[in-house]
């Protein structure tokens, strides 16, 4: 369930109602008969409309920014989670990129089949004659476990935080765009981090069609599947291109 509109011209704000935080790779016999998954979403544009997607493909003559407050709650379970090579795996992971749902993670005869996750996000962004900067700071929380053997967990809960940025410019006006962004989380199981270098071609001058080569460095990567060109756990650089169309 979805609700979406305007507080004000500058003031924009969603809320969602779902029972999941994942609907692909979750069939209708794995989910509980609640609604225990919800999101808000607060965004404010100050000086304008700031447009779709990170870059400044719009050439905007004046600076435009964005702000944005972002929160979910979920309450997960066990048997509700997506194949872990689904497209849209949201499982609930360690920043190692173990799944805490799996047996005999946190010890012999333990298994979590219940959590509750939290994150909160803020985000911020400059678009200005091509060039933009962007970038989002989160906090993530996963608690109230249950299962068998949960009683004896050493731990109460897992707390989590990173960031994200990410910066680009049209070398060529609605046709060439050179992106940098990088990544890194802090915690309780490591502290992963990417970066990657990336440009984008559009053939046409629109966004229908994209051309995206990329070159991107892994360490420890604490997500993974079929559908990304890295996998759990990985480390390294890594090449991809994709020719995309959108519709």
């Amino acid at each position: 369930i979805w609700v979406k509109g305007g507080l004000n011209d500058k003031l924009n704000y969603k809320l969602m109602l779902g029972n999941n935080l994942s609907q692909l790779g979750v069939d209708a016999g794995q989910l509980e008969n609640d609604l225990a998954t919800w999101s808000a979403n607060l965004t404010w544009m100050p000086f304008g409309d700031y447009g779709k997607g990170f870059g400044d493909f719009e050439m905007h003559q004046q600076p435009v920014t964005r702000f944005g407050l972002n929160y979910t709650y979920s309450e997960e379970d066990r048997q509700s989670q997506p194949d872990t090579e689904d497209v849209e795996n949201v499982q609930l992971r360690l920043s190692d990129g173990n799944i805490i749902f799996d047996p005999g993670l946190f010890g012999d005869g333990i298994i979590i089949t219940d959590a509750t996750y939290q994150m909160a996000a803020f985000d911020a962004g400059l678009k200005y004659k091509g060039s933009s900067i962007w970038g989002e700071y989160f906090v993530r929380w996963l608690d109230d476990f249950k299962g068998p053997g949960s009683s004896g967990l050493s731990f109460n809960d897992f707390k989590d935080h990173g960031f994200q940025l990410q910066t680009s410019t049209m070398l060529s006006p609605q046709a060439v765009q050179l992106y940098l962004s990088g990544s890194k989380i802090f915690g309780e199981y490591g502290n992963p981090w990417d970066a990657r270098l990336g440009i984008n071609v559009y053939p046409w001058r629109n966004k229908v069609v994209r051309w995206n080569s990329e070159l991107i460095y892994l360490d420890d990567s604490p997500v993974g599947a079929l559908s990304l060109p890295y996998t759990v756990g990985g480390s390294g650089p890594v090449f991809n291109t994709n020719l995309e169309v959108n519709y």
